[in-house]
């Protein structure tokens, strides 16, 4: 009796671990439930595909300040670093040997006026005599060759008087534009020789340009875009517009426009320079800053933008990654081409209708079945929008 009954607890056992070993084995075969992932529409809007180029700004206007004439430095006029207007005066020249000289040419020339005063007179009384037959025709034309002469010598010596008043001027050496003036670059008592020596330099801020290079490929798309629209690169596109960004990040980038290109490319370099002129009322933008400047590559056209987080690899191919209705995960192969907008532009391989996979790439196998949570995508990236506020 008592082997029967322990026969009977040893079945209950064994069948009690088969029936937990097939509850195990069901729980393992049962498949995974589907993980979450983040999905949304992408982003479609009129877009403007853009490039970037490194340049520098230059000064529209720059002027090397010289003396027109030859003399001592007498006097400067100006702080150095300062801003100027056209006329400011800037160095003296000293004034006296010019002085003197135009003493001398006043007194050449009342000389000259005195003669020809009495050569007229004597050419009159001459002419009146020769009517009267007292005097020969020969003195009235020596007296007539006196007179001329006489007045080609008052007009010489009034040129010289006028040469004198010119180099007199000239030893006061004024701004010949606004701008910010250079420190001196010579002292007080040295000799400056006219045409030669140079004093300061003066730039002009407001407004201000900035020239980058274009390679060959860019500059043949600008061109054809210029033409589209039925302007002329070289004259500036059209007043393309463009945006700088400086080397500090605190400085907001600014906005200018083209104006300039040169005329042929550097064979060198294959580039063509470029031109844009920007407004700087506060003098913030100096001569020889560089920056880096973003100028629209296409005219508008409906974009698909989607996160670079949306974006994959198969191999050598870029790939999204499509939800159908009933959360099956099929890539999808895509050209990618820039950031616009703190997205992503797709090229090729999109329509814009897809739901896609915007976030849980890692956790998704194609084929496989997900649980799809919608998001919205904002207009702009968070890149952009966080720079914006």
């Amino acid at each position: 009796m008592s082997r029967t009954l322990l026969s009977t607890a040893r079945l209950g056992v064994i069948a009690a671990l088969l029936s937990a070993t097939a509850a195990l084995a069901q729980e393992a075969a049962a498949p995974p439930p589907p993980p979450p992932v983040s999905v949304a529409k992408p982003v479609v809007r009129d877009v403007v595909d853009a490039d970037e180029f490194i340049g520098r700004f230059e000064a529209v206007n720059q002027v090397a300040v010289r003396s027109r004439i030859d003399g001592y430095l007498d006097q400067v006029h100006f702080k150095d670093g300062a801003l100027v207007k056209k006329g400011d005066a800037l160095f003296t020249i000293d004034q006296r040997p010019y002085v003197t000289a135009l003493a001398q040419a006043e007194s050449a020339l009342d000389v000259a006026k005195t003669t020809l005063n009495y050569a007229e007179a004597q050419f009159k009384r001459t002419e009146s005599l020769t009517g009267s037959g007292t005097l020969s025709v020969s003195t009235l034309d020596d007296q007539r060759r006196a007179f001329l002469a006489g007045q080609a010598n008052v007009t010489g010596a009034q040129a010289s008087v006028d040469g004198a008043k010119l180099n007199l001027m000239y030893t006061q050496i004024t701004a010949p534009q606004d701008g910010r003036i250079d420190r001196r670059l010579i002292s007080v008592g040295n000799l400056v020789n006219a045409n030669d020596t140079i004093l300061t330099t003066i730039v002009q801020l407001d407004p201000i340009d900035f020239y980058f290079d274009v390679d060959e490929r860019n500059l043949l798309n600008y061109a054809r875009t210029a033409r589209e629209n039925g302007q002329i690169l070289q004259e500036g596109g059209g007043g393309l517009e463009v945006t700088v960004k400086l080397t500090d990040s605190n400085e907001p980038p600014v906005k200018g426009k083209l104006d300039f290109a040169e005329n042929r490319l550097d064979a060198a370099t294959g580039t063509m320079r470029v031109r844009a002129r920007f407004d700087n009322p506060n003098l913030v933008l100096q001569p020889g800053l560089f920056g880096r400047v973003e100028v629209a590559a296409s005219n508008k056209y409906k974009g698909i933008l989607i996160p670079d987080d949306a974006i994959g690899s198969d191999q050598n191919e870029r790939v999204v990654f499509v939800v159908s209705e009933d959360g099956t995960v099929t890539p999808k192969p895509v050209r990618l081409g820039p950031t616009l907008y703190g997205y992503r532009v797709i090229r090729e391989g999109m329509t814009g209708d897809e739901t896609i996979v915007v976030n849980g790439l890692m956790r998704i196998r194609p084929g496989a079945k997900v649980k799809p949570e919608l998001v919205v995508l904002p207009q702009e990236g968070p890149s952009v929008a966080g720079a914006s506020q």
